[in-house]
């Protein structure tokens, strides 16, 4: 019980503090702004990362993949919390990988996984996972099959996953045009 009144005053406490906020700057550059109104600059140049735009104004409802030389090799949509503060914007990192995973608080009514390929980024039970990407979710990032599939092999634990409300595309959209438009038409040998 005293567990639990715990876990309720923090989850409490975290929906009513002062939203933390990440800005793009770059395509490895970011203003980061925390619960206190304090901002700092993250310069992840050299990393591995992964970047969600939740679907809100502003923003793109897209996830991207961003390898430690600063491409952009894997973008795809999701879907968010249906409300602003269900799911935290911010800095964040891959806490823990689960292949199969149902929500203990909200399970499918078949018992099915319905958490499948989660990549949990807070300690509340946030995570990105595989969902369908037309309906909102309770604070997850839902990421469909295929792209969920590749994500959750490419992410190790301690990975920087970045939370924001502001588009992302614009610094994207040169990399994401070279990897899904460059398509190379290869014959067989001998024939042309």
């Amino acid at each position: 019980m005293k567990y639990l009144f715990v876990n309720t005053l923090l989850f409490i406490s975290f929906l009513t503090a002062q939203p933390r906020e990440l800005i793009p700057l770059s395509k490895t550059e970011f203003s980061y702004i925390n619960k206190q109104g304090i901002e700092r600059i993250i310069d992840l140049t050299g990393k591995d990362f992964i970047l969600v735009s939740v679907r809100e104004e502003n923003s793109d409802g897209r996830f991207y993949a961003v390898d430690k030389d600063g491409t952009v090799w894997l973008s795809g949509g999701v879907s968010s919390g249906e409300e602003v503060e269900f799911t935290p914007s911010g800095k964040w990192k891959v806490l823990r990988k689960k292949r199969l995973h149902t929500s203990s608080l909200y399970p499918e009514a078949d018992g099915s996984n319905n958490m499948d390929y989660s990549l949990f980024f807070t300690n509340w039970g946030h995570a990105i996972h595989k969902g369908n990407i037309e309906q909102t979710s309770h604070g997850c990032i839902h990421v469909g099959q295929a792209d969920i599939q590749v994500l959750y092999k490419w992410a190790d634990l301690g990975m920087p996953v970045l939370m924001t409300r502001h588009r992302y595309m614009h610094y994207a959209r040169p990399d994401l045009r070279r990897i899904y438009t460059d398509v190379k038409h290869y014959t067989r040998r001998g024939k042309k």
